[in-house]
């Protein structure tokens, strides 16, 4: 006699969400129970007369319902900003939040673009500038709507704060619980006459139980440079010293790279100067030149004025945590996490601007120093499970960090699958990072082919994409045959060449239309065989 299964027993055995999706079991398990619940699976088992007719005839219906249910036409990271806020003009308040985001799922807000928009919308999220690869254009949108729905009415402050997206749910260290670190030491991979400074960086992580897959990247939050904060402090109104070393110990962990609004009212009521208010209303005025100044430029631009430090404290965010790809594989390194980081340094307005992470990992942390840190998962870029899977890395400059990870796992998996990487930078004398390394793995067979692109050693410049269409029918093959294709880097121009490159390829090799070769790569993608990690 047949079992007659309640209705949670049946939806136990129900998986709505594709295996090709990027979450891991944690975020499937919480989504499969939300699709359930929102699709009404618990009705339809109840009308079920046996376990056989649910799993057979409503799984599949109900897969679909739920993943037609609506499109997002501006998920594209193709498109610019403009235009997908065109195709989301008519859209609730959320989609028009997540046509703002870069669209790229990369995690590094800790979210997807979907969920991270709608945990603005719903109040469960305050900040506004997480999207990184966004960068302003993409926080000044967010802000914009979220200013606009708040005059319509459609903000209630008073809201309760909605359940935590999946993504953003995990136990142990956190994103808002990170891990007290110790730094290891932070080398440098570049020659002494290279144009750039790339780091080594090793972080121990014993005592913290925290484990991560080839692809995760590692959150770490920075503190700014001392002397940045001293000049800043230099231009407030300070009381007595006990105030002031309080005061620099706040500023060491705030956003001092952007103007806000709350800094912009701070000034516009405290300024009594008619000279000072004319400039002002000019710069408020002036969008494009106030996106281009810093905290301690807005303030030496009204140098009369001397707000209190605490009020200018409070106009001020807490630094995001920036996140790193993963230089190393925990079968390779136990206890350890490596990173692959390039130090930024600029001149601008008679001034050297300083990256707040890269600089801090550069100069200002010794070895055994503290570093706060957290693993954020990612969305399907890692090695294939199939370990006679091929590989076709992407990886140039610091890009080639998940790289050196994805070498390191798969040799100490022993797998049986090639692996060829296309790497570039600007001199193969002091740039080509990792070269010892790359070249043990070479001699070991497990990479299997690599071919670099040094920009600067010739007359015309040679990249990646260059030499992706230089190897045109190989590659070809590689992807016929299965390859998953992973890229890292830039994603403002970098990763687009790449993937223009890709497109060509697949075109030309495979006699194509521009719209066959396109349909190509979407079922890549789809099918897990193409994966980026850009920012």
């Amino acid at each position: 006699m047949n079992k007659v299964m309640n209705p949670k027993e049946l939806l136990a055995g129900v998986s709505l969400i594709p295996e090709s999706a990027p979450f891991n079991e944690e975020q499937r398990s919480w989504l499969n129970g939300f699709f359930a619940g929102m699709t009404g699976l618990e009705e339809v088992a109840r009308s079920q007369t046996g376990a056989q007719n649910f799993t057979a005839g409503t799984n599949s219906d109900a897969i679909a319902e739920v993943e037609n249910e609506e499109e997002f036409p501006w998920h594209d990271d193709s498109l610019l900003i403009d235009e997908r806020m065109e195709l989301a003009q008519n859209k609730p308040y959320k989609r028009k939040l997540m046509a703002a985001m870069a669209q790229l799922d990369c995690g590094s807000c800790g979210y997807l673009c979907q969920t991270y928009s709608e945990a603005i919308a719903n109040g469960e999220e305050s900040n506004l500038t997480l999207c990184t690869p966004g960068g302003k254009e993409t926080a000044k949108m967010v802000k914009k709507l979220v200013k606009l729905e708040s005059e319509s009415g459609g903000i209630n402050s008073t809201a309760p704060t909605q359940t935590a997206s999946p993504a953003a749910e995990s136990t142990g260290y956190t994103r808002k619980n990170p891990f007290p670190a110790k730094l290891i030491k932070s080398e440098k991979l570049t020659g002494d006459q290279s144009a750039k400074d790339v780091r080594h960086v090793e972080i121990d992580l014993s005592g913290s139980d925290l484990t991560y897959d080839v692809g995760d990247a590692l959150g770490l939050f920075p503190t700014n440079c001392p002397e940045l904060v001293e000049e800043i402090i230099n231009h407030c109104d300070v009381g007595n010293e006990e105030e002031k070393s309080s005061a620099i110990q706040r500023l060491l962990t705030r956003d001092l790279a952007q103007v806000t609004d709350e800094l912009v009212e701070l000034y516009a009521a405290g300024l009594t100067d008619d000279l000072d208010r004319e400039r002002f209303n000019t710069l408020t005025m002036d969008e494009d030149q106030l996106d281009e100044l810093d905290v301690l430029d807005y303030l030496q631009i009204f140098d009369n004025y001397r707000p209190s430090v605490t009020s200018l404290i409070e106009s001020l965010p807490e630094l995001n945590p920036r996140l790193y790809s993963i230089a190393s594989s925990l079968k390779a390194h136990p206890d350890q996490v490596h990173l692959t980081v390039g130090k930024v340094t600029y001149q601008k307005k008679d001034r050297l601007r300083k990256g707040v992470a890269s600089t801090f990992l550069a100069e200002r942390v010794q070895a055994g120093s503290e570093l706060r840190v957290f693993v954020q998962k990612s969305h399907g870029f890692t090695v294939p499970t199939d370990e006679s899977a091929p590989m076709i890395m992407v990886g140039p400059g610091t890009g080639i960090a998940p790289f050196i990870a994805f070498l390191q796992e798969r040799a100490a998996r022993k797998s049986t699958g090639k692996n060829w990487l296309f790497f570039g930078d600007q001199k193969s004398a002091t740039d080509f990072l990792y070269q010892q390394e790359l070249s043990d793995y070479q001699e070991q067979g497990f990479l299997h082919r690599i071919d670099t692109a040094f920009s600067r050693d010739q007359e015309q410049k040679i990249y990646v994409q260059d030499r992706m269409r230089e190897n045109a029918a190989e590659l070809y093959k590689w992807l016929e045959s299965g390859a998953r294709f992973f890229v890292c880097g830039d994603a403002g121009r970098m990763a687009k060449d790449v993937d223009k490159a890709l497109h060509e390829v697949i075109k030309t090799e495979g006699k194509m239309s521009d719209e066959e070769a396109k349909a190509y790569v979407k079922r890549l993608k789809e099918n897990g065989k193409y994966s980026r990690d850009v920012y």
